[in-house]
């Protein structure tokens, strides 16, 4: 019975010390998972269907990719808060300018135009 009781402790001062360090965590900001969503536009502000966005992390250097739908819109959501990410949109052979979401910065959700200028 001594050793069930002590097992029960021990799994009661786990369970505190985890409640504090999720408490602290979200304190800083971790375990909040950020998005960043927009429009890709033409010249005319025009959205821009089938325009393929990419999203690069900076710290892994993995690319993810969306590609528009018809009204220009993209997606990326469960994204780290404590990593720089670089976004730019590509179609036709033109580019837009590459954007930078920064882990300074603490908006959950940002919204981001990406403009694509033709040739």
């Amino acid at each position: 019975m001594r050793f069930r009781n002590n097992s029960i402790i021990v799994v009661f001062a786990l369970l505190a010390l985890l409640c504090v360090w999720a408490a602290q965590a979200e304190q800083r900001g971790e375990g909040q998972l950020r998005s960043v969503s927009g429009k890709v536009v033409g010249n005319q502000d025009q959205p821009l269907a089938k325009a393929v966005v990419h999203l690069k992390n900076t710290r892994t250097l993995v690319i993810k990719t969306y590609i528009t739908e018809a009204d220009g819109s993209y997606r990326f959501s469960a994204l780290s808060p404590n990593v720089d990410y670089e976004l730019f949109a590509d179609r036709d052979g033109a580019r837009s300018d590459t954007k930078t979401v920064s882990a300074f910065d603490n908006r959950k959700d940002l919204t981001l135009t990406l403009r694509i200028r033709s040739k």
